[in-house]
């Protein structure tokens, strides 16, 4: 198991695929760094040598990954959340920020269901 970024990436995997393992690594970034760093894509992680790995690792190290990333996005919500604008209240209150509905769907957000009981006549 190669092991980049700090994340032990799957090596029974095509290289394309394995990168996206690593969180700020999509697919099209998984081809740029690959591409920068002279890999086939279609090779699997098993067969990589120690060059390939090392200049990967080179190329993965020039993006903003994993810890850093995920606290630069919390440090981002909490920005919307201080300065009180619409989704930072959506966030505050735990609804879909992007205008989609709540009266049906929106479960994600909103939770499991919480029954209001109804009143008597």
């Amino acid at each position: 198991m190669a092991r980049i970024a700090g994340i032990d990436i799957p090596k029974n995997k095509r290289g394309v695929i394995a990168l996206t393992y690593i969180f700020g690594i999509g697919n099209s970034r998984a081809v740029k760094v690959l591409s920068e760093a002279n890999v086939d894509e279609s090779i699997k992680v098993q067969d990589w040598t120690d060059e390939q790995i090392a200049a990967i690792r080179e190329q993965v190290g020039s993006f903003t990954i994993e810890g850093e990333l995920r606290s630069e996005v919390q440090l981002n919500i909490k920005r919307l959340m201080d300065i009180g604008c619409q989704r930072g209240i959506r966030h505050r209150l735990g609804l879909p920020l992007r205008g989609q509905r709540t009266k049906n769907n929106s479960r994600t957000r909103k939770g499991k269901r919480k029954t209001v009981a109804n009143k008597k006549k």
